[in-house]
């Protein structure tokens, strides 16, 4: 148990002191926000007439959609991805319930791993 904290902790530096790192946990965080406001925020909305979950997660996930997007392109530009084979796709999942989480495991888990 003793090397548990050491462990956790060179797991998380992993995710902000890199790049691509950084744009794994904004795509987490980003997949979480859409998440809770299809699926709390909005049915809060019109289901009980009470806007205020959408009103304070909305902002929120707007933030997280736009570092997403900016560290995707900063990344793709870092690592030289093609647009047409890479950025494009991980660009798109932001935009689908559970992309991000889908491309978090199928490309940018896999780049992170070969780049460490």
């Amino acid at each position: 148990m003793g090397s548990t904290p050491l462990y956790s902790i060179s797991i998380m530096l992993k995710f902000i002191t890199t790049n691509i790192g950084r744009l794994r946990l904004i795509s987490l965080l980003e997949g979480l926000s859409l998440l809770a406001l299809i699926g709390i925020a909005m049915p809060a909305k019109y289901l009980y007439q009470d806007p205020t979950l959408v009103k304070a997660i909305g902002p929120v996930h707007g933030i997280l959609f736009l570092l997403f997007v900016m560290n995707t392109i900063s990344v793709g530009i870092e690592y030289r991805w093609k647009f047409t084979q890479t950025t494009w796709k991980v660009l798109l999942a932001c935009i689908i319930p559970f992309g991000t989480f889908y491309v978090d495991h199928k490309i940018l888990s896999p780049l992170q791993e070969a780049h460490s």
